[in-house]
């Protein structure tokens, strides 16, 4: 049971066996061994595996979690969001719930928060009964390498991507990886859900800085206490196809262009 539990809390957070095996600080091919049953794991690799899945070694030694989550709504127990610990198996003091859905394959779907459903999910994100509710969808060029949720935003703050353009992110559980510029999902309790790009300030000032592509909204920043969620946008889905950049700038050097080949072919 104990290989089977580990290929499925692997696969819930979305680790290849290399990883797994930085993660416990065992050599990868233990993580193969044990996956396949060839072998059994010290106490100490379990207790790690414990700590790392948030489950209890009792259940890690017991329980079957492979027919607890099929076709329902399940939680994920994710580590502390802002946190540079050395040692990642150790308990996190502030383990936040990610609830998810899969289908009767194991594969997580990718879940879709309407504009209608956008107020409830600030306080549905966590419950799985809620996130059951929501529409659901699969994006096979994605992969599998990851959580993904669907938003459907509003506004034009991030031009030229239209109001109704439904953002597919992927689920950033380590905020302090996030480079400057990224587009996100941002998921907070003063701004709700809001779509921006999102500049680092978490070592210097605990901060996000969130930007518009569009400059006549101007940036602002929102404390990292505030933020619930963070899902770094992967693709979008769209009925509005982007209008082409016709400033003033664009079509000067369009001009230009033409009249260089225009010059190149007198001289022909």
């Amino acid at each position: 049971m104990i290989n089977t539990n580990l290929k499925f809390w692997r696969r819930e957070l979305s680790l290849t066996q290399a990883q797994m095996a930085e993660k416990l600080n065992i050599k990868r091919s233990l993580v193969g061994a044990y996956e396949e049953g060839r072998a059994e794991p010290k106490l100490t690799t379990l207790v790690n595996m414990a700590r790392l899945f948030g489950i209890s070694l009792d259940q890690l030694v017991t329980n079957d979690f492979t027919k607890k989550s099929v076709q329902k709504a399940a939680l994920r127990q994710v580590t502390p969001i802002v946190s540079d610990d050395p040692n990642p198996t150790r308990p996190a003091g502030n383990l936040r719930i990610l609830a998810l859905t899969v289908d009767k394959d194991q594969n997580e779907n990718i879940e879709l928060v309407p504009l209608k459903a956008a107020a409830g999910y600030l306080n549905g994100y966590a419950d799985p009964e809620f996130i059951e509710e929501l529409p659901k969808f699969r994006l096979p060029m994605l992969g599998s390498g990851g959580t993904y949720r669907a938003f459907e935003i509003a506004g034009d703050s991030m031009l030229p991507i239209a109001s109704g353009t439904v953002i597919v992110g992927r689920y950033v559980d380590d905020w302090l990886t996030l480079k400057d510029g990224t587009p996100c999902i941002v998921v907070s309790s003063k701004e709700g859900i809001v779509f921006k790009r999102v500049f680092n300030k978490l070592k210097d000032g605990a901060t996000l800085s969130l930007h518009s592509d569009n400059p006549v909204y101007s940036p602002y920043e929102i404390g990292v206490e505030d933020v619930v969620e963070i899902w770094e946008a992967k693709s979008y889905i769209s009925s509005t196809f982007p209008i082409a950049d016709l400033s003033l700038t664009r079509l000067a050097s369009i001009v230009l262009d033409l009249q260089q080949q225009v010059s190149t072919m007198k001289k022909v």
